[in-house]
């Protein structure tokens, strides 16, 4: 591929219709996928719910954040031993066009780089990063957003604008840095790939390159080189037929395997990797490539896996695999989930209601999985609670923004800084066993130090 560069009964129903507006209905069944597209726009007023996605809708002209909207929490501080760098790029593919707006022309991807960097050297003036440009921001948090139709916050509520990350925009890579392994995420359907920075710059404290890859007219929105942003068609799909539905999220899963292999393709080019910050090309290890993602993105990791060599391990956090059917009878397996995989691959499951769906596909994946393997479930957890939401939400419920009811559908009763350790450790500990080649046991089965986390299925290989 070429690139290109540029600048009772209610409560129980409620629980599931929140499990299957989780964007893992890209794997659930019928009934499943129609509710969640149903759930996806909280649209004031009919023409807001009807009306298509515009493409690549101008940003919001100085767009920032009013101080009467609630502060979302702060993203907890990575504890690695390193500083942490970011830098954003925008990748063209002039060798596709885009899968949702052809008329647009060649697939544009957008990317963000996390990495170790050092503590005492400076970024040329920059501090850290925004968790979300301004434009982003005041999309997610509207009523076609995915802070609204995903995360239950009213729209216009919350000042996503306001929180900052870690990562410190440009900073150079750590002083010798060398073979540094990479990890590339994906977020889930209608989530941008700024929504689990938090696990992003814990790997990269810990000596891993990091790629959030968004996948624009999927993610909730996506601000473009020309500075415009490209908004999701997922919510215009609202109470369509099931066979559009099955189409649109077959559509997205092969839109994001193909974006992720023409990212990997784009770090293979030594030309491009030149323009990265100081030495943070030469730095980078693409023998050792691992891939997480959550939800859609889970399935998106373990599918890309599945179908590329050059990913050596991935992570699958709460993500379905499989498809609905036309007739609303249940769902058909992906090819991952029918045939497993034959590198180290990780599941990590919720403990909510909307967790039973994953049982089919991955108990499948499991059965065919060739390499090494296992199952483990976080107790309290919700769908979200592998996401920034665990970290950002609470916060936003207590100043009610969202209601307390809505707070535990998203993130579950897990204490927040809990869920953020316990995600921490076991992604470490797998990208470092697998990677690094450095084992602390603790993928071995349960552990006291994160009595949350139980083991499903035995570890196997």
């Amino acid at each position: 591929m070429a690139v290109q560069e540029r600048g009772g009964e209610r409560r129980d129903r409620a629980r599931r219709d929140s499990g299957l507006r989780r964007r893992a209905a890209l794997a659930a069944g019928a009934l499943a996928a129609t509710g969640l597209l149903s759930a996806l726009v909280p649209a004031p007023d009919a023409h807001a719910a009807q009306a298509p996605a515009r493409t690549a809708a101008k940003a919001p002209a100085g767009a920032t954040a009013t101080t009467s909207k609630s502060a979302p929490g702060a993203l907890p501080a990575p504890t690695g031993p390193h500083a942490v760098g970011t830098v954003t790029r925008h990748l063209v593919d002039t060798a596709r066009k885009d899968p949702w707006k052809p008329e647009r022309g060649d697939r544009e991807v957008a990317i963000s780089l996390f990495y170790p960097a050092d503590r005492d050297r400076p970024a040329g003036g920059k501090g850290p990063a925004p968790h979300m440009d301004p434009s982003s921001a005041a999309h997610f948090g509207s009523a076609r957003g995915a802070g609204s139709f995903n995360y239950h916050v009213r729209p216009d509520a919350a000042d996503w604008a306001s929180t900052r990350t870690h990562a410190r925009v440009d900073a150079p890579v750590a002083r010798g840095s060398r073979s540094l392994p990479v990890v590339l995420y994906s977020a889930g359907l209608g989530d941008p790939r700024t929504w689990n920075t938090g696990l992003a710059e814990e790997l990269a404290s810990r000596g891993y390159v990091v790629v959030t890859v968004d996948h624009p007219y999927d993610s909730s929105e996506v601000r473009l080189a020309n500075g415009e942003l490209a908004e999701s068609v997922l919510p215009a799909l609202a109470g369509a037929p099931v066979t559009e539905v099955d189409a649109t999220l077959r559509r997205a899963v092969k839109a994001r395997v193909d974006d992720t292999r023409f990212v990997l393709d784009t770090l293979g080019s030594a030309q491009w990797r030149r323009g990265l910050p100081r030495g943070l090309g030469d730095a980078v290890d693409l023998r050792r490539v691992g891939m997480a993602g959550q939800s859609a993105g889970g399935f998106t990791a373990a599918q890309a896996l599945h179908d590329d060599r050059r990913l050596k391990a991935g992570i699958n956090m709460d993500g379905q695999m499989d498809f609905p059917l036309p007739d609303s009878t249940g769902s058909t397996l992906s090819t991952v989930a029918r045939e497993g995989v034959d590198r180290p691959f990780l599941l990590l499951g919720s403990d909510g209601p909307g967790a039973a769906g994953n049982r089919a596909s991955w108990a499948s994946f499991r059965q065919h999985t060739r390499g090494w393997r296992a199952e483990l479930a976080m107790a309290g957890a919700e769908h979200g609670t592998y996401t920034d939401g665990v970290s950002l939400l609470p916060a936003l419920a207590r100043q009610g923004a969202l209601p307390e009811e809505a707070l535990r559908q998203d993130v579950g009763t897990v204490r927040p800084e809990r869920a953020v350790a316990t995600t921490r450790a076991y992604v470490v500990a797998f990208f470092d066993r697998f990677l690094k080649g450095r084992d602390g046991r603790l993928l071995d089965g349960p552990s006291p130090r994160f009595p949350e986390m139980r083991f499903q299925d035995a570890p196997a290989s």
